[in-house]
This record gives C-alpha cells, structure tokens and sequence, in this order.
C-alpha cells in the first residue's frame, strides 16, 4: 500500500461515527469504515440475504455502494472544512460474483483539483479476490 498521511484524529473519530452509526443508508447495508486516511480509505459490507439478486449473489448496487462510498472518504481526508462533495460520474467493471463473507472496497484519490476530484476502487472479498473495479468523479463546492 502505498503511504498516505494519517487523518487528523478527532477528524477520524467524528468521520467514523459519522458514517458508521449516524448514516442510515450504511447501516441498511451494513457498511463500515475499516480504516481512512487523507486519500485512501477502505470499506467493509459483509454479505447477507439482504443483499443478494435472484440468483443469490450480491446485486451490483450492494458492490457499487461500498465503491462509492470507499471514494467519497478517501476524498473526504483531503477537504477543506468549508468543501463538500458529490459523484458525478462513476464507472464500475464487476468481474465475479459475490456470495459470502465479507466485501472490501479500497480506494485511493489519484487526483485532487479546487473544483474535481478523481479516485480509483478496488472491490474484494475475503479471499482478496478482485470483484470489481471502478472509477469516479466528484465535485467539489464550497459553502457558504
């Protein structure tokens, strides 16, 4: 892995329970921050019925979502106070089904601008095997 600087810590801690107790959408899929850093984050899902098409892997939005997310708090470590964030465009490859265990969604910012931001995701599951890949754009506002 490559080096990445270590998150302010009351940042870290109000950014995980943010996310990980205070956000409805993440406890519906039972998502969680494993760990973030300024431009690097990594995700967990783990795999539940809840999750799963009618063929009983899990359906690509439950592996889009954690890549989405995995890039937005990656990005979120190198913002401004007054910065906030939105994908504009996110593009996904998924290359195996998923169907027990845990999945992980690692990204990193391969590029940050004053009004775009760009990050790459790899998703896997418990063996490290690569599920899917993706790549999005965001926006960068400032309030106010």
């Amino acid at each position: 892995m490559e080096e990445f600087e270590d998150l302010a810590p009351q940042f870290k801690e109000e950014l995980f329970t943010r996310m990980n107790k205070n956000t409805p959408f993440w406890s519906l899929l039972g998502m969680e921050i494993v760990n973030a850093k300024k431009g690097w984050a990594r995700l967990k899902v783990p795999f539940s019925r809840k999750l799963a098409n009618a063929n009983g892997s899990a359906h690509g939005g439950s592996i889009f979502s954690p890549a989405d997310s995995a890039v937005g708090i990656a990005l979120a470590g190198l913002l401004d106070p007054q910065e906030s964030i939105s994908t504009v465009e996110m593009k996904i490859n998924y290359l195996r089904p998923f169907e027990s265990g845990d999945l992980f969604a690692e990204a990193k910012i391969i590029h940050k601008g004053t009004h775009t931001a760009v990050g790459d995701v790899v998703v896997s599951d418990s063996q490290g095997n690569i599920v899917a890949m993706g790549l999005g754009t965001y926006i960068i506002s400032r309030k106010g």
